[in-house]
């Protein structure tokens, strides 16, 4: 019986998911990244520019392409890559550990669908996704310095500075709370989730 150690840690091709299974997890992923608050924060405010919602539109069948079509061993870490590249894509620098969250929930949901459970998707499907708010991401901009001529709200509670791409250097500071936006990813961490292998050394910054 497959398992998330299987899949992520053996050596070898990962195995395939069946006809079923597919479309039930491509399903999966739209849902989990459409209730990741990070991700739709970058959405909302163009980011990326206009063409936000399609770089964001894009990295779901990415993350689907990546688990059915590899031909190596599938680690956490090379999806927790694509993650991070994907939201560079939207100018977005996630610093609340969204990123791990999120990459496990997909991990874990992948084992899942190997074995014909589809209840975590199910569960994605009757939930609403939360209303977007405040978190520790901060969109990076080209040629951000710190003699930014700007001075607002510079405190140290302040955690997302949000740059304008079209205004030259402007700048305000955000106050959040983390913990209003750790998207439900890790809600079920504690019913069984199975942890899946890792192939770094180190723990990522």
């Amino acid at each position: 019986m497959a398992n998330a150690n299987t899949s992520a840690g053996a050596q070898g091709p990962p195995p395939q998911l069946s006809p079923e299974s597919a479309p039930l997890f491509s399903e999966g992923i739209s849902l989990v990244l459409s209730r990741w608050s990070s991700l739709q924060m970058a959405i909302e405010n163009e980011w990326g520019g206009r063409g936000s919602r399609a770089l964001a539109e894009q990295l779901g069948p990415d993350i689907f392409a990546w688990f059915t079509q590899s031909k190596e061993t599938l680690y956490i870490d090379d999806l927790e890559n694509i993650l991070d590249e994907g939201m560079l894509s939207l100018n977005a620098m996630i610093e609340d550990g969204s990123i791990e969250e999120v990459a496990e929930r997909l991990m874990v949901m992948h084992e899942e669908c190997l074995e014909g459970n589809y209840e975590s998707i199910i569960k994605l499907r009757e939930t609403r996704p939360q209303a977007v708010a405040g978190s520790h991401i901060r969109q990076s901009v080209n040629g951000d310095n710190d003699d930014d001529d700007s001075t607002d709200d510079d405190d140290d509670s302040s955690n997302m500075m949000v740059d304008t791409p079209e205004s030259n250097s402007q700048s305000n500071s955000v106050n959040v709370q983390a913990s209003e936006v750790r998207p439900s990813v890790a809600a079920e961490a504690e019913d069984g989730w199975t942890v899946v292998s890792s192939k770094r050394k180190g723990k990522r910054n």
